[in-house]
């Protein structure tokens, strides 16, 4: 392995943060500057680079190594060839694991009670509003097999390692959750998947995880799934996602009538859990106290259903929009009043829920002699999952009641709307819009130490924006690395003259039209980016069939698919095009003869109406700032980079970016954007 310049200042960098760490006689962080920010394109070789500084001083201070990525891709990279590869240059063992959240695992006993309950009732409640379900019997069938190979020694339990692809609703019922999980109580923990994989954790040097295992470990107060923050040197690549991973996982949502249905359904659930626990009297009196909150909730929900309706509906069948976002996310009085009552009910409800959890927890233990251990363990997930649903509604009203604390970045509320089996139902939702201030509390004050890296992190050349939506100290260490590639050599950026713009979408998609017409007929290996679905589906209407037929389109198959045939079009000597959006714009490897050529069709900026971008929009401009010049334009620099970084991947590699958009030439910000790109030869019409 040849080291390259950039490489050798990372792992300078990483060597000097994480080696200058001061610890105490406990071994715990006694300073601070222990974080790092290192932007490495590509060719840069930054996961060796990584790796090889930061696994000795893990294991000189006996600290584990949490390597953190937003992509499945990234971590079969990891585990298949960069660790054994470092482990060999090492020269001693490392030990390395993959961590999963509990949701890949398969659930013996809830397979059990699946099957013994459908048997006995034909039907079984599923998650989401609680509606009776009936299971097709292939379904059972499935379910049955499965649990087969698993007791036969055939399948290890983790979905990753199925030969067969299963579907996401299919596979739901046989998973768990830490509301539903006995632990050690369970009479199949001493074959579970999930805790034989925890078993195989604490004995590595390095775990592999993602983004949102590492952010459901600090919701849960850390180390309840991976090792704990303070004895923990994180390394997050792809660190770029980590905002929007982070404020997604602190997101709430509630759906009027199905928490309507869900409540009803409870009813019946405590009923049966009574009567199968020979209406134990603790947990009579916990389910009885239940019933003023459940009628307090139920009343509020027709008041807040009845308030929405007159505000979104006044009159019309169905509204013009779907969605209806709160300005500045401040709500009206009355809805305000709703969400205060159902917040004040539904702790109420979560709580007895809570009681009537232990009770079964101690049932299990043996500690009520009354209640039978089997009824107890069949019935402590369901009352878990119950406990689970009220959490989330109450987070949800309880984020919709309480004002937003001033000075701080507000929180977004939004309603959907969303088509029911009985009509039309209201979907409430609220979104921080940044996570900012969880993340300085729970991860960076809280680590030994971390590095953050990917391809793209600064935004117009500089950290400002990242270090501001993570809520990084503003002194952390900060480094662009230099690129091994010969930008000017290697790749034009081109953007030829077009006579429409963007802002208006017929005349632009016209232009865009014709120049593909015009220019792909002799294309070879391009990618087409565009920032609308629209826009790419009317181009392909109106393609010369030729281009056409040389077309791979997203939605069409899936992203692995469409690269995989890519390839196999180019390596027969024909030639292939592939159309797609922002998700073919990053995490796209397609070097030397693969790709010559990437066509963005325009400037990447947000979608205007999305409600988390349109509620931080008004909250800097009502602080004085311009939300273009300081949110829009800032993300669309980063966009902009990552998708013009599509092309070089090695450097042998060269070709042609082009862009169709004048704004680059025409606007203010153009020149920005086009400075913040990596130094290609540029031919501007």
């Amino acid at each position: 392995m040849k080291p390259r310049y950039g490489q050798k200042m990372m792992i300078a960098h990483i060597a000097r943060t994480l080696g200058g760490i001061e610890t105490d006689d406990k071994g715990e962080r006694a300073s601070g500057n222990h974080l790092c920010v290192i932007e490495a394109g590509t060719g840069t070789g930054k996961t060796m680079a990584y790796l090889l500084s930061a696994i000795p001083i893990a294991k000189s201070q006996s600290k584990s190594l949490v390597i953190s990525t937003a992509t499945v891709a990234l971590q079969e990279q990891l585990l298949n060839k960069d660790l054994p590869e470092v482990a060999r240059l090492l020269d001693e063992p490392v030990r390395f694991v993959l961590a999963k959240g509990r949701g890949r695992y398969f659930c013996i006993s809830q397979a059990e009670k699946l099957l013994e309950s459908q048997h006995q009732t034909g039907q079984i409640a599923l998650y989401e509003d609680e509606i009776e379900h009936r299971l097709d019997p292939a379904a059972l069938d499935f379910y049955q097999v499965l649990l087969g190979k698993f007791a036969a020694g055939e399948w290890d339990g983790d979905r990753d390692s199925l030969a067969e692809e299963i579907e996401s609703t299919r596979w739901a019922p046989l998973t768990s959750d830490h509301t539903r999980c006995t632990n050690r109580r369970c009479s199949n923990f001493s074959v579970c998947p999930f805790y034989k994989s925890r078993d195989s954790m604490d004995k590595a040097d390095i775990v592999v995880a993602n983004h949102d295992l590492v952010l459901a470990d600090l919701s849960l107060g850390g180390g309840a799934i991976l090792p704990e923050p303070a004895n923990t040197i994180y390394i997050f690549d792809e660190a770029h996602h980590l905002s929007s991973k982070a404020t997604g996982h602190f997101a709430y949502s509630m759906r009027v009538k199905g928490t309507q249905r869900w409540l009803k359904s409870s009813v019946k659930q405590l009923e049966h859990m009574l009567d199968e626990c020979e209406n134990n009297a603790v947990l009579a009196q916990y389910v009885e106290r239940m019933t003023p909150a459940r009628l307090d909730i139920d009343t509020a929900l027709e008041q807040l259903q009845a308030n929405l309706r007159l505000m979104l509906f006044d009159g019309l069948q169905r509204p013009a929009s779907e969605r209806y976002r709160f300005p500045k996310g401040v709500l009206p009085e009355t809805l305000i009043h709703s969400a205060i009552e159902i917040a004040a009910a539904s702790e109420k409800w979560m709580l007895k829920a809570e009681q009537i959890v232990d009770v079964l927890k101690e049932a299990l233990d043996g500690g009520i002699p009354e209640i039978n251990r089997e009824v107890a363990e069949r019935w402590y997930p369901r009352m878990g999952l119950m406990w689970m649903r009220a959490q989330s509604l109450h987070s949800l009203n309880k984020s919709y009641a309480l004002p937003d604390t001033e000075g701080v970045a507000p929180t977004a509320r939004w309603i959907n709307l969303v088509d029911a089996s009985d009509g039309v139902d209201f979907e409430c939702r609220s979104s921080p819009v940044s996570a900012a201030d969880t993340l300085d509390e729970h991860l960076w004050k809280s680590c030994f130490g971390a590095v953050l890296t990917s391809a793209t992190m600064t935004a117009l050349g500089h950290f400002n924006r990242l270090i501001d939506e993570l809520g990084l100290p503003h002194d952390v260490l900060c480094e662009r690395l230099p690129s091994p590639f010969d930008y000017p050599k290697a790749a034009v950026l081109s953007v030829p003259k077009m006579l429409s713009d963007p802002g208006k979408p017929e005349e632009h998609t016209q232009e865009v039209i014709s120049y593909l017409n015009e220019n792909l007929l002799d294309a070879t290996a391009t990618l087409v980016l565009f920032s609308s679905w629209r826009q790419m589906f009317a181009v392909l209407e109106k393609l010369d069939s030729k281009i056409r037929s040389r077309v791979l389109a997203q939605g069409d198959l899936t992203k692995n698919e469409i690269i995989r045939k890519h390839k196999e079009v180019i390596d027969a000597e024909n030639a292939s095009i592939i159309f797609g959006l922002a998700s073919f714009a990053e995490g796209v490897d397609l070097p030397g003869k693969y790709l010559m050529e990437v066509i963005i069709t325009k400037l990447p900026f947000g979608v205007p109406d999305d409600p988390v971008d349109a509620t931080m929009a008004e909250w800097i401009e009502q602080r004085g700032g311009n939300a273009f010049m300081e949110w829009t334009v800032p993300e669309a620099s980063m966009r902009l980079t990552q998708a013009t970084g599509r092309l070089l991947r090695t450097e042998q590699d060269s070709g042609r970016v082009i862009l169709l958009d004048r704004r680059v030439v025409t606007r203010r910000y153009g020149r920005q954007l086009l400075d913040a790109l990596p130094p290609f030869r540029r031919e501007i019409s």
